[in-house]
Parts: structure tokens; sequence; C-alpha cells
């Protein structure tokens, strides 16, 4: 049933890795919700909020509205509500040329391994 979330291994680790590599500053993580599911529950301390629609615009280092702390030089791990939109989320950062990117399932994924939630 929950098949998307498996993906491709090489897109796929824990929710406690990605927590591990925000502190080392070793991992970007991306929450790729909508601006009202961010507002209601927070978003994941340390990750930048880019909604799926923009991840393309946001993420392209040839893009004007690229964000920088978003680099294809990165490890970068992505997480929505579930897992579904980070797996396609996933496919967008390697369209733009992003290796090494996770899919970490969703922000009660984060939680249950012990990271932390801000609200913004």
């Amino acid at each position: 049933m929950f098949g998307f979330l498996k993906g491709n291994a090489r897109h796929r680790f824990s929710a406690a890795e990605a927590i591990r590599g925000v502190a080392t500053g070793e991992v970007v993580v991306i929450d790729v919700r909508e601006s009202a599911e961010v507002a209601e529950t927070g978003q994941a301390a340390g990750s930048v909020h880019v909604p799926l629609m923009m991840l393309a615009f946001r993420a392209d280092p040839a893009h004007p509205d690229h964000l920088p702390q978003i680099s294809p030089e990165k490890t970068v791990a992505v997480y929505c509500a579930s897992g579904g939109r980070s797996a396609s989320a996933v496919r967008v950062l390697d369209r733009l040329g992003y290796r090494d990117v996770h899919n970490i399932g969703g922000l009660g994924h984060w939680v249950r391994a012990g990271g932390q939630v801000v609200k913004v």
C-alpha cells in the first residue's frame, strides 16, 4: 500500500540520519508541504520550507529564485506530510542533477526519530 515510501534505496535514509546531518551541517532538509500545513503544524528544526510546486525554481542554481542553502553539492533530505510529495520532490531534484537526495517520509517520521519541530 505504501510502496512509494520505499522507492529507490539510494533515495531513502532514516529521519534520525537526517537529524544528525542537520546538526553537523552536512544535510539540508527541505519541507515540501504547503504553507498552510507548515503554519498549522510547524516544521522540522533546521529545515528549509519550499512547497513542492516551487522546488524546481528554488533548487535550480541557474534560476533567479534559487535558494543558496539548497545545493547539488550537499546531501538533501526531503519530507512532507506522509512521504508521497517528498517522493515527487526526489524526482524533481534528480532531474536538476542532485545526486545525494533522500526521502525521509513525513513530519511524523522526523518527530518519532527525536527531531524537534518549530512553529513559524
